[in-house]
């Protein structure tokens, strides 16, 4: 099946060729309209196709849905970069301009490269009858935070007075991941929370015994200070460690497109609890949401590195808001190092996950005060 979507998602070209080609399809509302019925034909194709055999997975029509979209997002970022023509010229100019800001061209290349992976890979383990939780999660995370900074960033930028009515139709690839991340968070987890004698052991051991967890709470908490750091330069703290660093480091956080200055909001006021929350989870044994939230947060903090860092570093960037060249790799590294945190808290999670496990009751263990046990023993004889 994952092949079939694969060579289906390319007809998305001819659709975009024959819209450029034509002129009656370039008006700002057979845009918005056009989009609509593409997006309803390629669920009644797959629908169709299906219904001999339909997937007990609704998540599966989203996946394969979006696939159509990543190939139209993948051709917007290679045609604003100048690699290839001839498909998005009218886009660009009636439909959607924004996505020529370098935030977005990384953006898209992220959705039409990363995104279209996993949805292959998520398409080919539900047609197999296979879990796919961990991966589903990691994209809803990606996804969530693609589309909330893309269209928080489109009314507070530059671009707020140029919203067309295709813009709307971002609110739908903003609305299937939140379900999506509902639908998986609410799912029986793929491994058991409850552990055994390896998990007590391991849940005994204080801090300085666990090297690994300790690199990652310092780690966490440098994350946290950057995060905090960066957040009041969004919201112009008037510091003289902010206005040092806008300067001296990062001054695309004042790019007016706005993109960098709701991301660094975004991670201030939802990232930074989480962060503090795994520092939590790696100290305080038996969290089994750590699991979960920790690969959520990791598709987000990618997702939103890649953007971020690659905006900083495009051609598209005017030269004011790029890294300064003296700074160079201290803000590359920073950046870098940070989008890395929380994809390594996730992985040490789910490597060796006895540290968050419940404490399963052991032989001869009731979880009841010896008293009790004792009555409880009395009213069975």
């Amino acid at each position: 099946m994952e092949t079939l979507v694969f060579l289906f998602s390319f007809s998305a070209l001819g659709v975009l060729y024959a819209m450029n080609t034509i002129p009656e399809f370039q008006e700002p509302y057979v845009i918005l309209e056009t989009g609509v019925a593409v997006l309803v034909i390629v669920f009644l194709f797959y629908y169709l196709i299906t219904r001999g055999n339909p997937p007990k997975d609704f998540l599966f029509f989203v996946f394969a849905e979006f696939c159509f979209t990543c190939v139209i997002d993948l051709t917007s970022a290679l045609e604003y970069d100048g690699i290839i023509s001839g498909f998005m010229d009218f886009y660009q100019k009636t439909g959607e301009p924004y996505l020529g800001t370098s935030y977005a061209i990384m953006m898209c290349y992220w959705d039409g490269i990363a995104h279209f992976i996993l949805y292959l890979m998520m398409i080919s383990r539900i047609t197999d009858r296979r879990a796919y939780r961990t991966l589903g999660l990691f994209w809803a995370g990606s996804l969530c935070a693609n589309m909330s900074v893309f269209i928080t960033g489109i009314v507070a930028g530059k671009y707020g007075s140029e919203v067309r009515p295709a813009f709307w139709l971002n609110f739908l690839f903003l609305l299937m991941p939140v379900l999506g991340a509902v639908t998986l968070f609410t799912r029986p987890k793929d491994r058991p929370l409850i552990g055994g004698y390896n998990a007590q052991h391991v849940q005994t051991m204080k801090l300085i015994w666990r090297p690994l967890d300790m690199i990652l709470v310092v780690l966490l908490l440098a994350a946290m200070a950057f995060t905090v750091l960066r957040g009041l330069v969004a919201l112009d703290s008037p510091l003289e460690a902010c206005s040092v660093y806008l300067s001296q480091y990062e001054p695309y956080l004042k790019d007016p497109v706005g993109y960098p200055k709701v991301m660094m909001l975004h991670l201030f006021f939802y990232g930074l609890p989480l962060l503090g929350a795994f520092v939590y989870g790696l100290l305080k044994p038996g969290c089994t949401w750590m699991s979960d939230w920790t690969t959520f947060f990791a598709g987000a903090m990618i997702q939103c590195q890649w953007s971020h860092i690659g905006g900083s570093l495009h051609s598209r960037t005017t030269t004011p808001f790029r890294i300064p060249n003296d700074a160079f790799w201290t803000v590359l590294g920073a950046n870098l190092l940070y989008a890395a945190v929380p994809v390594l808290v996730a992985m040490r999670v789910h490597s060796n996950p006895y540290f968050f496990l419940k404490i399963a009751p052991f032989p001869g263990q009731t979880g009841l005060p010896n008293s009790e046990e004792k009555d409880t023993k009395y009213k069975e004889k």
